[in-house]
């Protein structure tokens, strides 16, 4: 064989190799009886409410964002590879707990805010399913309690929390199984958490209401930027977090 092809089919059997692996990753989640319950109940339902809007299910990247104030929880999605999201349903919260602000140190009851992903599926969870977020990310690990920032924030079903995004169990069905369909075609689920919706009238109430924490004032001021950016293009902005532990936004 010609020494320079063989380098060549060796890369070519990775990458099929390693896009089986992805693409396998929802049929692995199908062994669970709840995956597989949830796609035979709301299969169907998530491709029409996709395909509604000119998405693949089966190829769509997602993005949630969540707002704490109000209790919703909106999924975004677009076509993989294309440009903008756009917005698919949005969910409500069956509970909440904590305030307005970040999450700072574990057993302080607050649902985080920032820029996170899904770094984990649960589909034997206590709460039915469940997606845990990358809580605490960088700017967490500068700002937050240095010796117990608390962990474990999970999107999940049920009706119960102590700082995580409980949806309920039907809405966590098509929530979970269009997420786990876009980690198969390799996608890092980006989910963005914020006070209340940074529009400048929610951010006007938020400055105004707490106009005496100039921390929590400047912290959101730093979220607001992201949320423009979003609002603006419908694109998910790069985020990365300076010394300080700000963000910092491409």
């Amino acid at each position: 064989m010609n020494f320079l092809f063989k380098p060549l089919v060796v890369c070519f059997l990775l990458g099929i190799f390693g896009f089986a692996l992805k693409t396998d990753f929802y049929n692995q989640q199908l062994r669970n009886g709840r995956v597989a319950d949830a796609e035979k109940e709301k299969g169907k339902e998530v491709e029409k409410m996709m395909s509604d809007k000119g998405i693949s299910a089966n190829y769509a990247e997602v993005f949630l964002r969540a707002f704490k104030k109000e209790q919703k929880l909106e999924l975004w999605a677009k076509n993989k590879g294309g440009s903008n999201y756009m917005l698919i349903k949005t969910y409500n919260f069956c509970t909440t707990s904590g305030e307005l602000g970040p999450k700072r140190r574990s057993g302080d009851r607050q649902i985080p805010e920032g820029f996170y992903n899904v770094d984990y599926f649960n589909p034997n969870s206590q709460y039915f399913l469940s997606m845990r977020i990358n809580y605490p990310n960088h700017s967490d690990q500068i700002l937050s309690d240095q010796l117990n920032p608390g962990d474990g924030i999970f999107i999940h079903g049920e009706c119960v929390t102590i700082g995580c995004i409980p949806v309920g169990t039907d809405s966590m069905k098509e929530i979970y199984i269009l997420a786990a369909r876009a980690k198969s075609h390799g996608q890092t689920i980006p989910v963005h958490i914020f006070p209340t919706k940074l529009d400048q009238v929610g951010y006007n109430n938020l400055i105004a209401e707490y106009r005496g924490n100039t921390d929590l004032i400047h912290f959101w001021e730093n979220l607001k930027q992201g949320h423009d950016h979003f609002e603006a293009y419908k694109i998910v902005p790069e985020v990365r977090v300076n010394p300080k532990g700000r963000y910092v936004y491409q």
